[in-house]
């Protein structure tokens, strides 16, 4: 198991290169510059500002630094707001993103693993078929049209939420606020999760050692929840390193909608602005975390089911 997470951390450690390559040549041969915008400049203060941030020194030259900035920890200044660190700037809309993640992540698995079971245990009858039927109505409404239909109809009809805006304190009002963009966002992966279990529920309940448990006198509910799911939600578990990914990366669109602080607000006015430090600096944030959770992801597979596990 150590030799692997060893391989597996070499391995990230080898994607994150490959990301922040192609970020700087990316990055580095868009057309335009940061300063392009500010039409006053003079000649002499646009070479000065290109010299303040490296800008001037040859594009091996800004490489070979910026990677060894990197190894140190030191993500740049950003160009958008002078005398600030990427990192300054980052990590407090991090922990926002994170929060918002880590809520859509627990209302995606608290709806999604018991409509699969549910569905599986109640195969072809009425219960299945209005989960699967929930299920693929989530899948097909994207996050930037349920997002403003969530508002339209809980914030506007029936007042019931504030439409925008992050909780300023933890009162009942305030954390209020946070319901619809985690709906927003767990809503396509509860589909996800509700067909992935039910899936693999209905593998495992045709399984010898179910049949045996059904032979003893045990309940249904016990069969199901004892000893099926713990086999039969290893696809969900599979399911939660690209669903994070996917969760952080759609967390872009759905904080534009709802107006929140966190690491989409930056990277699209990053990205507008041509902040090459902030808009990498976000890319491999983005991509460490999504590298670590794979990795827990795997181990957490192998304890579900010791048949992969990994020596």
């Amino acid at each position: 198991m150590f030799a692997f997470l060893i391989r597996r951390l070499a391995a990230g450690a080898a994607t994150l290169f490959v990301i922040a390559t192609l970020c700087f040549v990316i990055t580095r041969f868009t057309p335009g510059s940061p300063f392009s915008s500010e039409r006053a400049l003079t000649a002499e203060a646009f070479a000065a500002k290109n010299a303040r941030y490296g800008l001037d020194r040859p594009l091996p030259v800004q490489y070979v630094v910026m990677l060894g900035n990197y190894l140190r920890g030191d993500l740049g200044l950003s160009i958008k707001y002078p005398d600030r660190s990427i990192s300054e700037l980052l990590l407090p809309a991090f922990r926002v993103s994170i929060c918002l993640g880590l809520l859509a992540i627990l209302l995606a698995l608290a709806a999604g693993v018991p409509l699969g079971v549910l569905a599986a245990a109640r195969q072809n009858r009425l219960a299945d078929r209005v989960a699967m039927l929930l299920a693929v109505g989530g899948i097909c409404v994207p996050n930037f049209l349920l997002g403003p239909l969530l508002v339209m109809v809980f914030a506007f009809w029936f007042g019931w939420v504030k439409p925008a805006g992050w909780p300023q304190d933890l009162s009942w009002e305030e954390l209020k606020k946070l319901a619809l963009p985690a709906i927003t966002l767990s809503m396509v992966h509860v589909a996800y999760i509700s067909r992935l279990g039910r899936a693999g529920m209905l593998d495992v309940l045709h399984k010898d050692f179910v049949r045996t448990a059904r032979a003893k006198g045990l309940s249904e509910f016990v069969v199901v929840v004892k000893h099926a799911l713990r086999n039969g939600i290893t696809p969900v578990v599979s399911y939660l390193g690209p669903m994070v990914a996917l969760i952080l990366t759609g967390s872009i669109v759905v904080e534009r909608v709802f107006a929140i602080p966190g690491l989409g607000k930056h990277f699209v006015d990053a990205a507008l602005a041509r902040d090459y430090p902030m808009v990498m600096g976000t890319m491999l944030l983005y991509s460490t975390l999504l590298i670590l959770l794979n990795i827990a992801v795997d181990f957490a597979y192998g304890i579900l089911d010791p048949r992969v596990r990994v020596l």
